[in-house]
């Protein structure tokens, strides 16, 4: 569909006060700026976020390109997959059986030299914050340059207080390094 058939719609809808703002999920870094170009030029509603796939172990499907797009253009990333099905809470490990129907996808991180890396330097921030893995991972994530917030989810109260508690997590400089080169 054109994107000046998707922007027009959209439009309508924030002219007619159904929603306040738009965004864009999984979209290609041509097709955003062709949207955004369209919405500058004919003074409609524009996209103010972006919902990429984005984590410590899925980099390559956020930075560069799209990201760049973003930050060229003032909009704000909500990255799905925040905690890669799992795999970045550090429940998964060499010779655990975790019984979730992310097990499959999460082991595929987990068979990487790059996934082991990402636990190491997980497991090594995590301690010097007295913090779970899942909080340190979703710190580094908010700490990247247009994300907002990332999105994760608890299947159930247990996992909650992780989620939460990055909010209060702030990562030193070295940190977020030490975890961006493990997971290059």
């Amino acid at each position: 569909m054109p994107v000046e058939e998707i922007v027009g719609a959209l439009d309508e809808l924030v002219k007619a006060g159904k929603v306040r703002h738009i965004a864009a999920s999984n979209i290609t870094p041509e097709r955003l700026q062709a949207s955004l170009d369209f919405s500058d030029r004919e003074g409609l509603a524009r996209y103010v976020a972006i919902q990429p796939h984005y984590n410590l172990v899925s980099r390559d499907t956020y930075e560069g390109e799209l990201r760049d797009v973003a930050e060229r253009n003032g909009l704000a990333a909500l990255p799905y997959f925040a905690l890669a099905a799992g795999f970045l809470t550090g429940k998964y490990r060499p010779g655990t059986t975790v019984d979730s129907p992310r097990a499959g996808r999460a082991a595929g991180y987990l068979a990487s030299e790059r996934g082991q890396k990402v636990l190491t330097a997980l497991d090594e921030v995590a301690q010097a914050h007295d913090a779970s893995v899942a909080t340190v991972a979703l710190a580094w994530l908010a700490a990247q340059p247009t994300v907002a917030a990332p999105i994760a989810s608890a299947r159930n109260l247990e996992q909650l207080p992780d989620l939460l508690a990055v909010a209060e997590l702030a990562l030193t400089d070295a940190e977020i390094e030490q975890l961006t080169q493990a997971s290059a």
